[in-house]
């Protein structure tokens, strides 16, 4: 925590959870460093219960970084290839799918985890990337509220650019419940019939979901989103891809 004691300021610690339910936590990505500073500051004001992060699985192989993740129990993402021959040569066939139905398990376990949907790290001061709509399946499927946590640094707003180590803005936003969306999207996995169209309508409302949860991501990060919304935009061909084939890694 010593450097969130120097670095970091903070808003809506309120909005934290006191009990123990498990919960869904959205971030916007910008440097390598707040993957760190981040889950400690949040870990710390929840009194020590941990979030399992969703991350790529090679930052599980690296000596000693590894061996930091792995204290969180992380949902590894296995998607992307390593560059690193030895590394790569340990990746798992675990498919995206299976990413999705992890996360969900360990929601009704009780283990709340943390995604940024944005799924990689975006240095642009000013816009959001668009957001993958696995955090909207995830969410669909378990149930759980969303507490979006938007990361911000003063010198992005005072000189135009990402740090790479700055004083760190984290502002947390009231959790958000999509009840009566999971209501509709589980009847329609419940559906045996469901064919295409229940597959269409699956990707659309985990699309919308995942573009209110952008919003409020862009509203507390300080940066626009200008992604259109899926129900105006949706398209035939987006929407055919098999929603477990959606996935949100660090």
């Amino acid at each position: 925590m010593l450097p969130n004691f120097l670095l970091t300021s903070s808003s809506g610690i309120e909005n934290l959870p006191r009990s123990e339910g498990a919960c869904i936590y959205a971030f916007n990505h910008n440097n390598s460093l707040e993957a760190l500073m981040v889950p400690v500051f949040l870990f710390y004001h929840l009194g020590g219960r941990t979030i399992s992060f969703v991350i790529d699985w090679m930052y599980g192989k690296i000596p000693l970084l590894g061996s930091l993740m792995n204290l969180i129990d992380p949902v590894y993402v296995y998607s992307k290839r390593s560059t690193i021959s030895w590394i790569e040569a340990k990746r798992s066939s675990i498919s995206a799918g299976d990413t999705v139905e992890r996360c969900t398990l360990k929601l009704f376990a009780g283990q709340s985890i943390g995604i940024f949907p944005e799924g990689k790290r975006n240095r642009n001061p000013e816009t959001l990337v668009k957001g993958k709509p696995g955090i909207g399946h995830i969410a669909l499927k378990s149930g759980a509220p969303v507490i979006p946590v938007g990361i911000d640094f003063k010198s992005r707003r005072t000189k135009g650019k990402i740090p790479i180590l700055g004083r760190t803005i984290i502002r947390i936003g009231a959790p958000l419940y999509f009840a009566q969306q999971s209501d509709a999207y589980r009847t329609i996995i419940e559906d045996a019939s469901s064919d295409i169209t229940g597959q269409v309508e699956l990707h659309r409302i985990a699309a919308d979901v995942t573009h209110e949860i952008m919003l409020a991501l862009s509203e507390l990060s300080g940066k626009r989103y200008s992604s259109p919304s899926p129900s105006k935009q949706f398209s035939q061909h987006e929407a055919t891809l098999n929603p477990k084939e959606s996935l949100c890694p660090v």
